[in-house]
């Protein structure tokens, strides 16, 4: 559970309240616990019998958590501690996909599979990404470090490290990275 301790002062670094008041009233932070705690399970080396329970009561949980939140997170997801959800309503992430380490996402974003063939799958998204409002990245994608995509983008092939793209599909408008977009907490 130490990622969802980076998780918190995350939040805590955008808004200096205690981190209780963060755990217990903010939403987005119940569905990134749901998803920590079921993911643990996933992962854990558990008797297979006692998994299946604990994951079925975890799907039960993430029912609750995506009605309350709009935040659909599946336990097969990896994700990189740090991370920050910023406002709740139609976040849609894969199984698959693999997220880094410090990432932002955004509302309305979907982060899934796509293509066909060779090409089929889900992206996979480095460290110190934001992902804007209602932005959809899909497919067997890399989406590079430190890297931005704007609003309302659909970004469908891979993204170079440190730069900015926009549009639909999107293509890379500037060399500006994430830093001035994400907060450090260190």
């Amino acid at each position: 559970m130490g990622a969802f301790i980076h998780d918190l002062y995350r939040y805590k670094a955008y808004d200096d309240k205690p981190l209780w008041v963060h755990f217990f009233l903010q939403r987005c932070v119940w569905a990134i616990f749901q998803y920590r705690v079921s993911n643990a399970i996933y992962r854990s080396r558990i008797p297979r019998v006692l998994k299946s329970l604990l994951l079925k009561g975890c799907l039960l949980w993430k029912f609750f958590v995506e009605l309350l939140t709009g935040i659909s997170i599946r336990y097969g997801t990896t994700i990189g501690k740090g991370l920050y959800i910023g406002h709740t309503g139609n976040i849609r992430i894969s199984a698959q996909a693999i997220i880094g380490e410090y990432c932002n996402i955004s509302q309305g974003v979907t982060i899934g599979i796509s293509g066909r063939g060779e090409y089929r799958g889900v992206p996979e998204i480095g460290n110190r990404v934001y992902i804007g409002t209602n932005a959809v990245v899909v497919g067997k994608i890399k989406i590079g470090n430190g890297a931005v995509v704007g609003a309302n983008s659909l970004v469908t092939r891979d993204v170079a490290p440190n730069c900015t793209v926009v549009g639909v599909p999107a293509v890379k408008v500037s060399d500006y990275n994430s830093d001035d977009l994400i907060m450090n907490t260190k």
